[in-house]
């Protein structure tokens, strides 16, 4: 095996100088931290190592600081957030990405209301329809309880007519909210890329938001790092292509395929088999992030 399957942290926190968290499905699940979590934080912080906050939420860092606040989490219990929608607003912002050569500034934005952030105080025009806009921004879906990917459908094969590119400003393709899987901004992605659209996603698991990572942790040497995440898709699969040591936990997206609840362990049949999917392994697998 690749992977070596733990109990919690404690054993192995001793080894790193710095921790990437990601939220969703470690630290809470949308509604209230998972039992642990915050005693588990806490037991990180007094090492005085650093912590940063590394999530694929479409917006800026400062409405995640808010939401954290709002369940529990507080500003204390870690050092640093960047988010996807953190890289976004840059690319806004520099307009160097090819999408946004010339005169572009009109943009429609396919998600909910709640995410924000991402071209505030900047020169650019929502549109509210397909007609007006340059470019697409892709946060989510507008009603993520009820709706699919299909739903948008039509609506995006009106962008493709008119060739507008696609901004995703979250990669995931499903979340967990509760014990319900939502699907993602990264999912309507992927259904324009599926009909011929020009789509860039930002965040993890591509290379800058892991570039700013090392950066603001001031560490050189990704071997000294430990990045905790549930998805193979993008959190264990930007920590590998980085040199970065990796703790898949099982309690968050993969837990329904394999059906574990409360933080259940997977089987190490089980965890090989997403291995031999992926083609590339956690170091670690952990239930839910516990000391």
């Amino acid at each position: 095996m690749s992977f070596k399957i733990i109990s919690g942290l404690s054993g192995i926190a001793p080894n790193y100088d710095a921790f990437i968290l990601d939220l969703w499905g470690v630290v809470h699940n949308g509604h209230h931290p998972y039992p642990g979590v915050l005693d588990c934080m806490d037991r990180l912080r007094e090492s005085e190592k650093p912590i940063i906050l590394l999530s694929n939420a479409p917006r800026t860092n400062g409405y995640v600081v808010n939401f954290l606040e709002s369940m529990g989490v507080a500003r204390g219990r870690y050092d640093q957030i960047l988010t996807s929608g953190d890289i976004t607003r840059e690319v806004l912002v520099s307009r160097e990405h090819p999408f946004l050569k010339g005169a572009v500034k009109a943009f429609y934005q396919i998600g909910a209301d709640r995410d924000k952030g991402l071209d505030d105080g900047l020169d650019y025009q929502k549109v509210f329809s397909i007609e007006e806009a340059s470019f697409l921004i892709c946060t989510g879906l507008v009603d993520d309880q009820t709706e699919t990917p299909e739903d948008y459908r039509e609506l995006l094969q009106d962008a493709l007519k008119r060739d507008l590119p696609m901004l995703c400003a979250n990669p995931d393709l499903t979340v967990m909210r509760g014990t319900t899987i939502h699907y993602c901004a990264g999912a309507i992605a992927a259904l324009y890329e599926e009909i011929g659209g020009r789509v860039e996603l930002f965040g993890k698991p591509y290379p800058e938001v892991y570039r700013q990572v090392m950066t603001k942790l001031n560490i050189q040497d990704p071997s000294r790092i430990l990045a905790i995440g549930d998805s193979m898709r993008t959190d264990i699969k930007g920590a590998n292509a980085n040199g970065i040591d990796s703790v898949l936990v099982s309690g968050g997206i993969h837990a329904e395929e394999w059906g574990l609840k409360d933080g259940q362990l997977p089987t190490a049949t089980q965890i090989e088999k997403v291995v031999e999917q992926h083609l590339f392994s956690p170091t670690y697998v952990i239930g839910h992030m516990v000391w």
